[in-house]
C-alpha cells in the first residue's frame, strides 16, 4: 500500500461557512436507475465550496491553510483577501502559508497568480483555464496537472493539454500560473479492497464469470473465449474496445489543433 504524504496540510478542520452536505448519486439518475456502474456507500463527505470564479481582481489575497478536501485528487487552501473575505481555492504546487497571489491583467508571473491568456508568455506552465470568458475554470483542475501555452494568434491562444491535444481557447479567457498541488497522487496503491470501498468504488465482476443472462461473454463451460463476435462487448451488448464515441460534427471541433493520441498510437 502507497499514500500520499500529508505532512505539508496545516488543518484537519475545514473552514465551516465554505462547507455544506450534499447528497451524492452514487450512480444513480433521477428515476433512481443505476446509470454508471461500481459505485456506492463509502465515506460520508463534507463538500467544500471552491472559488473556480476568480471574480475578486486586483484584491491580494493570503493562503491561510493547505487543506485535505475528500472531493478531488489537489489540495486545497482557504485564502483571505485584503478586503476580509474568505475562499477556498485550488492549491498550486509549491505554495506555502503565508504566500499571497492576486488575479489582475497586470498580475507577475508567479506560480497562483491569475491573468488572461494573452497576457501569459509561450512556454508558460497553466491550471484552472477557462473555456470562455469569466466562466470559471474549467480544465486542468485533478492532482499534479498542468497545460503549457504554445502559440498565441489574433483572437486565440494554443494550449497543450496534458492528453496531449492543443487546443484553442480565447485569449480573453483566465488562467492560474503553474501546476496544480498532490503530484504524488498518481503513485497512490489502495493496497486492500477495503480502500476502495471507503472512496465508495464497489468491485467489478469480469463478463466471463456471468451468465448468458448478465453480459455477452457470460455462460460456458469453464473457461470460454468471446466466441465469433467482432470484438469484446459491453454488458448491454455494445463494442467495448477501438471505437470512437466522439461525434461527428460535434460544437467545439473547429478549436481542437491536434487531437490527443490514443493508446495505440504511444506505443
Amino acid at each position: 500500500m502507497l499514500t500520499v504524504d500529508y505532512s505539508i496540510l496545516t488543518s484537519s478542520k475545514p473552514y465551516k461557512k465554505l462547507t455544506y452536505g450534499r447528497k451524492r448519486s452514487v450512480g444513480r439518475n433521477n428515476q433512481g436507475r443505476i446509470t454508471t456502474r461500481h459505485k456506492g456507500a463509502g465515506n460520508k463527505r463534507l463538500y467544500r465550496k471552491i472559488d473556480f470564479l476568480y471574480n475578486k481582481f486586483d484584491i491580494p489575497a493570503k493562503v491561510e491553510t493547505l487543506e485535505y478536501d475528500p472531493n478531488r485528487t489537489a489540495f486545497i487552501s482557504l485564502v483571505c483577501y485584503a478586503d476580509g473575505e474568505r475562499r477556498y481555492v485550488l492549491m498550486p504546487k509549491g505554495i506555502q502559508v503565508g504566500d499571497t497571489f492576486i488575479v489582475s491583467e497586470q498580475a507577475a508571473l508567479e506560480k497562483g497568480n491569475r491573468l488572461p491568456l494573452e497576457k501569459i508568455p509561450v512556454g508558460t506552465f497553466i491550471y484552472n483555464i477557462e473555456l470562455k470568458s469569466k466562466g470559471g475554470a474549467k480544465l486542468v483542475r485533478s492532482a499534479g496537472a498542468y497545460a503549457q501555452v504554445t502559440a498565441h494568434g489574433e483572437k486565440t491562444t494554443n494550449i497543450k493539454l496534458p492528453s496531449g491535444e492543443i487546443r484553442k481557447i480565447p485569449n480573453t479567457c483566465w488562467a492560474s500560473i503553474g501546476e496544480v498541488s498532490n503530484s504524488d497522487h498518481k503513485l497512490v496503491k489502495g493496497g486492500k479492497a477495503g480502500r476502495s470501498r471507503w472512496l465508495g468504488i464497489r468491485p467489478t465482476v469480469r463478463g466471463s464469470a456471468m451468465n448468458p443472462v448478465d453480459h455477452p461473454h457470460g455462460g460456458g463451460e469453464g473457461r470460454q473465449g468471446i466466441g465469433l463476435r467482432r470484438g469484446p462487448k459491453t454488458r448491454q451488448g455494445k463494442q467495448a474496445y477501438g471505437v470512437k464515441t466522439r461525434k461527428k460534427k460535434k460544437y467545439s471541433n473547429y478549436a481542437i489543433v491536434s487531437r490527443r493520441k490514443s493508446k495505440r498510437q504511444r506505443k
